[in-house]
């Protein structure tokens, strides 16, 4: 047995092992990655080396600027504004977690980027009215990869830019066409989303009113928080709005509409910054988390205790072990297993399954361009190219909910502490039926468009 087969066996084993009590596979992760490269020959350096550093800094950039802006109560009012916008209906609240995941890509978002703006939104609508978590953030996902191969959008560039290098014939309209599959796409798994949701109570039918609890406090106090016994680094304060002479004893009394200014600037700024000028979003997000707690005055400790740290290790330890499993060879060997000679549509259908397979554990993108220089073949036996460009990206992308990548960490990171290990079972199970159910039906519907 090689060693790319065995670090497929101890992935196994892994997952196996969160079934026993009090097993953590963040925890268990980095040890495997480097046992697993020790009897591969890979020395401790090289295996820190697979550590995703980028996905670090984006995490915990992300979630301190969200952190700030729910301590000084502007993410409620963002909420309740979206819920006045449209008109309380849970069903159209539920859909703006989509709406704002599809603009965001189509005009050239990143997909970590718009995840890490996404989601927050979306796992604070569910937490506030109802809405099943999962759901939130199958819309919330559903809508990033609609428009994700917009001729704007990282996938919808490389998808034409590839077609051309490799020569496979791709028309003029393909652009247009690779836009409307995913929006297609996008649109069916949403719809089929809602109506399983409404029908098992995941999302609640009628209205809600907007002053649902959990809305901004009346006033909003800068200054360190009085601190209590259990107060310290990394633990969030209990203390509360002050008025008066506590007011004075902490610091000068700032109103919620300048608080609210200087969160939506920065927020609007960590965005057009990170789209417009391709700037690192998570570092861009804890800058503007410290300008905010310097200016506002706010306790370090209530912000680095709102970053999910058990979630940075879960998918920082995972992404660990992934990258030794490509070093190995892992998943090309689970590529060629897969790889059969047939009629175009089967050869296409393998090919789904291969970048699917693949996708589920690594970089959809990293995935996706791996995976096309097999389509040339493919479309010599027939098949059509765009068909064939669109269902190979479709099938790589629409596995990326599930919590084994940096999509998946930051839904989790956005989750209330309480329902992170449910949300993570669920979107391990939704992962799984979409890497068997999401190659078939991309190559089926859109393989001879």
């Amino acid at each position: 047995m090689s060693m790319a087969d065995v670090s497929v066996v101890v992935l196994v084993a892994l997952f196996a092992a969160t079934l026993l009590p009090r097993f953590n596979l963040g925890l268990a992760a980095l040890p495997a990655a480097f046992l697993v490269g020790l009897a591969a020959d890979r020395t401790a350096d090289e295996v820190t080396a697979f550590f995703p550093a980028d996905f670090f800094v984006l995490i915990v950039g992300i979630t301190a600027l969200f952190a700030v802006a729910q301590l000084n109560g502007t993410l409620d009012w963002l909420l309740d504004g979206m819920l006045r916008l449209v008109g309380g209906r849970v069903l159209l609240i539920a859909l703006v977690p989509f709406l704002i995941g599809a603009v965001l890509t189509a005009i050239g978002t990143l997909p970590a980027a718009a995840t890490a703006v996404v989601a927050p939104v979306a796992l604070g609508l569910a937490a506030r009215y109802g809405i099943s978590p999962l759901v939130a953030a199958v819309l919330g996902i559903t809508g990033i990869i609609s428009g994700l191969l917009s001729p704007l959008a990282v996938y919808g560039t490389s998808a034409r830019r590839l077609g051309d290098t490799l020569e496979i014939g791709l028309p003029d309209s393909a652009p247009v066409v690779f836009f409307l599959g995913g929006l297609v796409a996008g649109l069916v798994v949403a719809a089929g989303c809602l109506l399983v949701g409404l029908r098992t109570g995941a999302v609640p039918r009628g209205r809600v009113s907007p002053t649902a609890p959990g809305t901004t406090p009346t006033t909003f106090v800068a200054g360190p928080a009085q601190a209590g016994p259990e107060t310290g680094p990394g633990t969030a304060s209990k203390a509360g709005p002050e008025t008066g002479s506590e007011a004075e004893a902490t610091g000068r009394a700032v109103s919620p509409a300048a608080a609210r200014v200087l969160t939506l600037t920065c927020l609007a700024a960590v965005v057009v910054l990170s789209v417009g000028f391709d700037a690192n979003i998570g570092y861009l997000g804890l800058t503007a988390a410290v300008v905010q707690q310097i200016v506002l005055r706010l306790e370090p400790g209530e912000i680095v205790s709102r970053i999910p740290w058990n979630i940075v290790l879960l998918v920082g330890g995972l992404l660990t072990y992934v990258g030794l499993m490509q070093d190995l060879g892992a998943f090309a060997r689970i590529s060629d297993l897969l790889r059969v000679e047939g009629a175009p549509l089967l050869s296409l259908l393998v090919l789904c399954y291969i970048a699917g397979i693949t996708s589920f554990a690594a970089s959809s993108i990293a995935v996706f361009a791996t995976t096309m220089p097999l389509v040339p073949a493919v479309v010599a036996e027939g098949a059509s190219p765009v068909g064939a460009v669109l269902a190979v990206a479709l099938a790589s992308i629409l596995v990326d909910i599930n919590p084994l990548g940096i999509t998946g960490g930051l839904i989790l990171g956005a989750a209330r502490p309480d329902d992170r290990p449910r949300l993570f079972r669920h979107l391990l199970t939704y992962g799984a039926v979409s890497v068997v159910v999401g190659p078939a039906l991309a190559c089926v519907a859109f393989g001879w468009w």
